[in-house]
């Protein structure tokens, strides 16, 4: 008895060791309406069932730009962050004028977003140029969403002088446009989304796509945007296909995470993805050829040398 009882300690000696061995990742993601929150516990998931010794936790955040400083700080490993806030953090343009995040480098580019602007199918609201007078949600503060409405309006002759904007996440967006608070709100996000469909199956809803030369006009203003076509049946009562643009998504860290571990999250991301399909269709972009294809700044040295065993053609912007 005593020999098993020395066993049992022993045993639960070695499981408290393992426990506390665990090191935990923190990955930053965006709120619960959208595709960041879902993604990133797919991918908390993926380091848990695959990187030895890792635990993970996808946290809700107010996505893109918050994502990049909790980044840089370190208060987060990991984060989901749209290319063109990457781009402008990394470079210290844009709405990160005067403060560079040089130390921000990229995993992979793991899907693309689209802009989805949302009305009511009566509202009368048919292009940009209606938005004028509007009460008008153009996401949440801090986040990739209001980078893109704001680039897209202004590259069209649109400020925030011309209407009532709001800055609501995405359940708040679609809430405020249920109950009549809001006529019209953007998303920039995978899609579908949880926040869209929600509202689609209570409520009748139109979404406003964008002319040649409003998608034109855009591009000119933020390089990092492609054209993205929103497929009829997308959400109930979706009868047509919209045109819209899309942004690369980016899973970025930090220069100083572990180059080991920055591998082994590139190697679970992508040997693994039917795991993340299974949690959120956006995953069915996340393969190495639209990552290298779409990542606007230089790949972590640990991802860099997945790439390369993968024999994937590394652009040299992507390299450190």
């Amino acid at each position: 008895m005593r020999a098993i009882k020395i066993a049992v300690a022993a045993s639960l000696l070695l499981s408290a060791q393992a426990a506390v061995a665990q090191q935990q990742i923190s990955i930053a993601t965006g709120g619960t309406g959208g595709t960041y929150y879902p993604y990133g516990g797919g991918l908390a998931e993926l380091i848990k069932n695959h990187i030895e010794g890792y635990d993970a936790v996808a946290e809700v955040t107010g996505a893109s730009v918050e994502n990049m400083g909790l980044v840089w700080r370190g208060d987060s490993d990991l984060a989901l962050a749209l290319a063109d806030t990457v781009y402008q953090g990394y470079t210290g343009t844009g709405d990160f004028e005067g403060r560079q995040l040089d130390n921000i480098r990229a995993i992979a580019s793991i899907y693309p977003n689209a802009v989805q602007i949302v009305t009511m199918a009566d509202s009368g609201i048919d292009s940009l140029d209606d938005l004028a007078g509007k009460v008008v949600s153009v996401g949440a503060p801090g986040s990739g969403t209001e980078l893109n409405a704001r680039a897209i309006l202004e590259s069209n002759g649109l400020t925030y002088d011309d209407f009532d904007a709001r800055r609501l996440n995405f359940n708040e967006t679609a809430d405020a446009l249920r109950d009549g608070d809001i006529d019209v709100g953007f998303w920039s996000v995978g899609p579908p989304t949880s926040s869209i469909l929600n509202l689609a199956t209570t409520s009748d809803v139109r979404l406003i796509g964008l002319t040649d030369e409003e998608m034109t006009n855009a591009r000119e203003e933020e390089p990092v945007f492609a054209p993205y076509e929103l497929a009829t049946g997308l959400y109930e009562g979706m009868e047509e296909p919209v045109q819209t643009v899309g942004v690369p998504n980016v899973l970025i860290t930090s220069s100083e995470m572990d180059e080991e571990l920055a591998y082994q999250v590139t190697k679970a991301l992508f040997e693994h993805t039917d795991e993340l399909i299974a949690i959120h269709p956006a995953a069915n972009d996340t393969t190495v050829k639209f990552s290298v294809d779409s990542t606007p700044i230089p790949f972590h040295a640990g991802a860099l040398r997945y790439y390369e065993e993968a024999g994937a053609e590394i652009q040299d912007k992507q390299r450190p």
